[in-house]
């Protein structure tokens, strides 16, 4: 065999010659081409090292460097504040940016700015430009100034504080005024706090930036391309005056910017400058016109700000403004003599005032107490330790309240009781809105039963194993009935609750001597097997209990596995629409634009009437012209969920599809802005319905024209047929229904809240009459319950994952709240396959 070579011609392209080698000149050849080779070998190990070491010392910096500068990028540092002037006359030209004296003003005052940093080595560094936005009486002039950091200094971003800024303008302002003539401006006040960057505006900037005056005639501006949406990256400004006695009110009544705040937001200021220390709120989201945005400043003079960067279109907003009186914003407190009365913080509902100060005596006559109670209470701000309210707060008899209360009942040692209420200069909220009464304490409740928080409630309440009262003062010293359990920390709960897998007692003691040891596990049918059996890949329980929520159980499929379109099982509890791909073909999260409420809602202190856009789903069917008879829910554009009795009746006419209207989005029966009403074309009730028993209570309503789905019509979410609705879960039931056994339909859509009850219980307490298509739900002790017309409406239970699902439909009960006698609901999960035949839904 032959050695070929190969050789290349640099000069007239590739040639190739072949030279046939004899064995002596194999024998040298190989002898010279180990040379070689070891010659270059050794080069190259050289070559590395000096290499490695040319990197080391040379280009392992500029390596970091460029691969830091991937991770991160250049941070521009904001502080924004304002400046008092003392020897400057205020000129009504100021006011116009575009003005000569306003320039000139700005320009001087720029400089001084300029020239304090730079005698500070580190902020000379840095150090990018000042801008003057604004003036107002005072004379008052605001600015911002700018930061640059490279990339490589990002370590130094700690350095660069408030603290650092302010320090080196204030020793500035110390030293001009030693040195200054009397031709010099003189600065005796200055601020500065960090501001976010995109906020940061030049008042000369042409896009998006605004000067209006206020006056008492309300007058409005909006967002950019409202109502189409607003473009992202807006960068827009608006500051608003008013004359000096008058401060400024402003209103939304249409808001909607996209809900991350992150990204997109509203911020106002009691200012002319973005400071944080003087920001009123900054919100995002949807408000519903029953709950506008209301905001009033503390002066003449107010900042709005809208950030976008989201390309996430939303309508944006409508403000009006307007002037009122500073007197009118200053107003609170006095003296409350009356027996009984009302009194707010200022403004309520609207955003109180930044800076107020208030006190309310309340005096009732000698020998009497008096009693307050708050119906709404909301002082949230940002970062704010609601144990200590250092800022915004309530004081009653020492004690300081904030945040957000659900219940708030205070009771005074003499007649007298003084509130007080503080606002500091940042961050306003809804306020509060109380009421007090004077009481006799050798009676405080007539016929009911005195809470220690001063709070009255049914005496029939008293020891039903409910914390009625909030403080438990109506748990305490119980002596249990014949059909209570006392439980260890003593309470008494019903004793049906004993062993129904269910901690009622909240210590644990109505569970410990069950039928299972602690070594044990108990199947869902309440078999006691060993734990081990719990996620050993096989299903030991009849219901495969054992391998529910188990990741290591692929392939088992149980009544809790949820069945994936191509047949697959995950064991997962409540798997559908909980963001989590968990089918290998996405089908758990297909189907899941619904149950979310667009508006944002406050929560009312104890109320039970329902806000506009609170429940989407809800749906009002009227028969004929008797006005409301049933409730339903929205599972999509043309169907409707309701219950099959409101149909089924002794009279045909029920089931005539053309007999019934429906109506979508409403609240009040008396007013129909903003309502959907729609014909129906066909009803269908369940085959296997039966009229003495209510099994299968559920029929579907298909609409003859579709909904068009808004900030108040929205479909709910139905849960698989594995969906797990846990006893003890709170939900809501909502209608138009009658307030009380026997009494009128409301006129107002209404909520309650209510526990789902152990089914084991649930089959006690109505003597066998529920099936496994039915569920309790509602409070042994009563009180709480479905009534009369809210027949067909939906039992709504809000998941971790965000969405609203509906687990039951409301189908017939003993009377209305009483005692033992829960609700019985129509159980969505096992008709869930027959609503997706008849709907496709």
């Amino acid at each position: 065999m032959h050695s070929v070579r190969y050789e290349y011609d640099g000069h007239n392209g590739r040639h190739e010659r072949i030279d046939f080698l004899t064995s002596k000149e194999k024998s040298s050849s190989k002898r010279s081409t180990g040379i070689v080779i070891g010659v270059v070998v050794a080069l190259l190990i050289l070559a590395a090292v000096a290499a490695f070491l040319i990197w080391l010392f040379v280009f392992k910096d500029a390596d970091s460097e460029a691969t830091l500068s991937k991770q991160h990028s250049p941070s521009a540092q904001v502080f924004s504040g304002h400046m008092t002037l003392d020897n400057v006359p205020y000129d009504q030209k100021l006011e116009n940016t575009k003005s000569k004296e306003f320039k000139d003003l700005g320009v001087k005052l720029e400089a001084i700015l300029e020239e304090n940093y730079k005698k500070d080595p580190f902020l000379a560094k840095y150090y990018t430009t000042s801008v003057v936005t604004a003036f107002s009486e005072g004379v008052i002039a605001y600015y911002w100034s700018q930061f640059d950091i490279p990339v490589e200094d990002l370590e130094i971003l700690p350095e660069l504080s408030e603290e650092r800024v302010l320090e080196a303008l204030e020793n500035g302002i110390k030293q001009q005024r030693i040195l200054a003539s009397r031709k010099d401006i003189k600065i005796s006040e200055i601020t500065a706090s960090f501001t976010d960057p995109r906020m940061a505006r030049n008042p000369r900037a042409k896009e998006c930036f605004y000067c209006l005056e206020a006056e008492e005639t309300a007058k409005n501006f909006s967002s950019p391309g409202y109502p189409r949406g607003y473009p992202p990256r807006s960068r827009c400004q608006w500051q608003i005056r008013a004359s000096e006695n008058n401060a400024i009110f402003v209103s939304f009544p249409f808001f909607h910017i996209e809900d991350d705040c992150s990204d997109d937001f509203v911020s106002i200021y009691d200012s002319l400058s973005p400071d944080d220390s003087q920001a009123i709120t900054e919100k995002c989201g949807q408000r519903p016109p029953s709950n506008p945005l209301e905001v009033v400043s503390s002066g003449n003079i107010m900042l709005i700000n809208l950030i976008t960067d989201s390309v996430v279109q939303r309508s944006g907003f409508i403000a009006v403004f307007k002037a009122i009186p500073k007197s009118q914003v200053k107003t609170c407190g006095g003296v409350l003599s009356n027996n009984e009365g009302i009194f707010t913080s200022p403004l309520h509902p609207s955003f109180y005032p930044p800076a107020m100060d208030c006190k309310w005596t309340i005096k009732v006559p000698t020998g009497k107490k008096v009693r307050v109670k708050f119906t709404v209470f909301r002082m949230k701000e940002p970062g704010v330790d609601i144990r200590v309210c250092h800022k915004d707060y309530v004081e009653v008899m020492g004690t300081k309240y904030c945040g957000e209360m659900s219940s708030l009942a205070l009771t005074s040692s003499t007649n007298v009781l003084e509130v007080t209420f503080h606002s500091d200069e940042s961050y306003t909220d809804k306020g509060f809105r109380a009421e007090y009464r004077a009481y006799d304490p050798s009676n405080p409740c007539p016929g009911k039963f005195a809470c220690a928080s001063g709070i009255c409630v049914g005496k029939e309440l008293k020891c039903d194993g409910w914390n009625d009262c909030g403080d438990m003062s109506d748990e305490m010293k119980c002596q249990c009935d014949n059909d209570q359990f006392a439980c260890e920390n003593g309470l008494c709960k019903p004793r049906l609750w004993v062993c129904d897998r269910v901690n009622d007692c909240g210590d644990g003691s109505d569970e410990k001597k069950c039928s299972c040891e602690d070594n044990e596990w108990r199947c869902g049918n309440g078999v006691c097997l060993p734990q081990d059996v719990v996620c050993d890949n096989k299903k030991d329980c009849e219901d495969g209990s054992d391998e529910a929520s188990c990741k290591t159980s692929p392939g088992i499929c149980s009544d809790f596995s949820f069945k994936c379109e191509n047949n697959e099982c995950v064991n997962k509890v409540n798997a559908e629409c909980d963001r989590v791909n968990d089918c290998s073909d996405d089908s758990d999260e297909a189907g899941c634009n619904c149950g979310t409420r667009p508006y944002k809602l406050n929560r009312i202190v104890g109320g039970q009437n329902a806000e506009l856009g609170e429940w989407p789903w809800q749906v009002s069917l009227h028969f004929q012209t008797y006005g409301h008879v049933c409730g339903a829910s929205i599972i999509s554009e043309r169907w409707l969920l309701s219950a099959a009795h409101c149909f089924v009746t002794s009279d045909p006419m029920n089931h005539v599809a053309s007999n019934w209207q429906t109506y979508s989005g409403m609240q009040d029966q008396y007013k129909q802005d903003g309502v959907q009403r729609s014909p129906v074309k066909r009803i269908i009730s369940h085959p296997d319905y039966n009229q003495m028993t209510f099994d299968y209570d559920i029929a579907l309503l298909e609409l003859s024209e579709p909904l068009t789905f808004t900030n108040t019509i929205q479909p709910i979410c139905l849960p698989s047929s594995t969906h797990v609705f846990p006893a003890g879960m709170s939900c809501w039931v909502t209608g138009w229904g009658a307030l009380r056994e026997g009494g009128q339909k409301a006129q107002l859509l209404q909520k309650a809240s209510v526990k789902i009850i152990n089914d084991t219980v649930c089959n006690t307490v109505t003597e066998g009459q529920v099936t496994s298509r039915m569920l309790c739900c509602g409070f042994l002790a009563g009180g709480v319950d479905a009534c009369q017309g809210d027949s067909g409406g939906p039992l709504a239970c809000f998941e971790e994952s965000g969405k609203w699902f509906q687990a039951g439909i409301v189908s017939w009960g003993e009377g209305c709240a009483r005692r033992n006698k829960p609700g019985v609901y129509t159980r969505v999960t096992k008709l869930r396959e027959w609503i997706k035949k008849e709907t496709g839904v």
